[in-house]
């Protein structure tokens, strides 16, 4: 047999590539739900208002919403990261019982409505919550509808984002670095700092723009939580959602750089979350 025989019958005996004569019966409906994801967006930017865009967003009540935003979602990660990579470490690498139960109640903001959660912290911090009566009757600290309940209405549905992120991080790091550590006489505070958390950067580095992007973009929480003060709680989605009702070009104006954020945490995260594989 001839190479050139040899060669024709390895070739047909080759698999296709992935990718190439894909089905009609699954491509119609893959175009379909692209388009169903993209056409929105596409309309968000064809709409915008491009002539009056820099008088829209220099307005002092854009500035104010905008401010109060990055103020608020940058505090709410900082929280997330001060109680959320502990609680991470906890879940992957201690072993206790009901720690199925308690990962299941730590990523249940992540399904649960956000109006819902809003409820929930009104009924533990509010005046007459559980927690908020000690509050207001020992220290005088009211929560809600002050900045103070924007930040923790934003660190309560972003927080989990933080936790999943750095826990499955931890499961991935080898154990047996901080082993090292401790057989070199290190603690297991010290071989976390100072050998643990220095592999996980990454992981903690995208579960914190994540849940900085999931608390800028609050809006059920807050807004049941916080209330919609301008200059005080009023945060970027809900002056999106107030200016819909009276202005809709300053909507979509503030809708706009809404999207411009999320692409960019995106296009920071394409070699974590959305590199093909």
């Amino acid at each position: 047999m001839t190479s050139t025989a040899q060669d024709t019958r390895r070739k047909a005996r080759r698999p296709r590539a992935p990718g190439r004569g894909v089905p009609p019966a699954l491509l119609a409906p893959a175009l379909i739900g692209l388009a169903f994801l993209l056409v929105p967006l596409l309309a968000l930017v064809v709409r915008a208002p491009w002539r009056d865009l820099p008088e829209q967003l220099t307005s002092p009540a854009v500035w104010d919403a905008l401010r109060l935003s990055l103020v608020c979602a940058t505090t709410a990660t900082a929280l997330s990261l001060v109680v959320g990579v502990p609680l991470a470490w906890l879940l992957a690498r201690t072993d206790f019982p009901g720690r199925s139960l308690v990962r299941a109640l730590v990523t249940l903001p992540l399904v649960l409505p956000p109006v819902v959660g809003g409820v929930a912290l009104l009924l533990a911090l509010g005046r007459n919550g559980i927690v908020g009566r000690w509050l207001d009757e020992w220290f005088g600290v009211t929560l809600p509808f002050t900045t103070a309940g924007v930040v923790l209405a934003e660190t309560f549905v972003a927080l989990p984002f933080l936790v999943i992120s750095v826990e499955g991080t931890l499961r991935a790091a080898d154990p047996r670095f901080e082993e090292a550590a401790a057989t070199l006489g290190a603690s297991r505070f010290t071989a976390f700092r100072r050998v643990t958390l220095p592999l996980i950067a990454p992981g903690v580095a995208a579960g914190a723009v994540l849940a900085w992007a999931r608390a800028l973009g609050e809006f059920g929480a807050t807004i049941t939580f916080a209330g919609n003060f301008p200059g005080r709680t009023q945060t970027m989605p809900l002056a999106v959602y107030l200016a819909l009702q009276n202005d809709p070009a300053a909507a979509i104006a503030l809708s706009l750089v809404l999207l411009a954020v999320s692409v960019a945490v995106l296009a920071g995260l394409r070699d974590r979350w959305t590199r093909a594989v």
